[in-house]
């Protein structure tokens, strides 16, 4: 079999060349094999590139975030703090908190989606490190969650958020935030497999989630709360990632709330982790 084909050395300049496609094939020379790393970037750029085709995919991490902030700002601002401009304060690393987790749940609609499609089964055929289909969609997710923290912050700083722990104070929050956000959306991951449509996955999530971040200190101290939500909300780990957010953007970081939300993903990491490549490996 001989193909011709068209190669431009030059701008405006081309030239014939006779491929001889059996030699090639004939040759005995295979491509290295993939590495983990190269498979999962390249499946990080899939997961990207899915919002260029679909760019409705980025408005929970662009008008999510914007909404969110100033409901909450105008709306409790002056009641809970006396004014918008000490709350924000206040707000600002809580809300971010919960923007980025309502939005890990998308990691398992797309496993989900892909499943459905059947193009996770071809995604399995191939000869590469197979958690790196997993992982790659995780990294992927990873930069819609830094869009929006970058869109919390920013419209905060306009509002009138000051973090007094500067930039690396901010930076130190934003990537503890994408650390306990990594490991939330294996969980996502594992009940994606299971999950008969995006419907229910959708549900079963904001069931788990709407409790954790509304039942926390993202909106208001718990100290004025009664007894014993003031109990469950001091145990809850969103309130402890909140804690140590504030702290660290406010230049008053606390060690106790940082190693409980490290304690806490790793956690979630080593159950969810393995749940979810057993799910992948037995399905059939």
């Amino acid at each position: 079999m001989r193909e011709n084909y068209q190669i431009s050395d030059q701008p405006g300049e081309t030239k014939n060349t006779d491929v001889n496609l059996n030699a090639i094939l004939l040759s005995g020379i295979r491509p290295k094999r993939p590495n983990a790393v190269s498979t999962s970037l390249t499946f990080g750029w899939r997961a990207l590139l899915k919002i260029k085709h679909v760019p409705e995919q980025l408005f929970d991490v662009t008008a999510f975030p914007i909404m969110f902030t100033f409901l909450f700002t105008y709306l409790f601002g002056g009641a809970l703090a006396g004014s918008t401009d000490k709350y924000l304060q206040f707000l600002i690393p809580g809300i971010l908190a919960q923007t980025v987790l309502m939005i890990t749940v998308y990691t398992g609609v797309a496993v989900n989606n892909d499943i459905r499609k059947g193009v996770f089964d071809r995604f399995r055929s191939l000869p590469i490190w197979q958690p790196s289909i997993l992982v790659g969609a995780l990294l992927g997710d990873a930069v819609r969650y830094s869009i929006s923290c970058v869109l919390v912050i920013g419209l905060g700083m306009i509002l009138g958020f000051r973090p007094e722990g500067g930039f690396f104070g901010v930076l130190m929050a934003v990537v503890l935030l994408l650390v306990f956000s990594f490991s939330v959306s294996w969980i996502w991951t594992s009940f994606g497999f299971i999950a008969r449509s995006q419907e229910s996955l959708f549900f079963l999530s904001f069931t788990v989630l709407f409790p954790l971040t509304f039942a926390s200190n993202i909106f208001v101290n718990p100290q004025t709360m009664p007894g014993w939500l003031e109990t469950f909300v001091n145990v809850n780990p969103v309130s402890s990632l909140v804690s140590a957010m504030r702290g660290l953007m406010h230049g008053t970081p606390e060690l106790s709330p940082i190693i409980q939300v490290f304690i806490v993903s790793a956690a979630l990491v080593a159950v969810f982790g393995p749940v979810t490549m057993y799910l992948f490996h037995k399905r059939k």
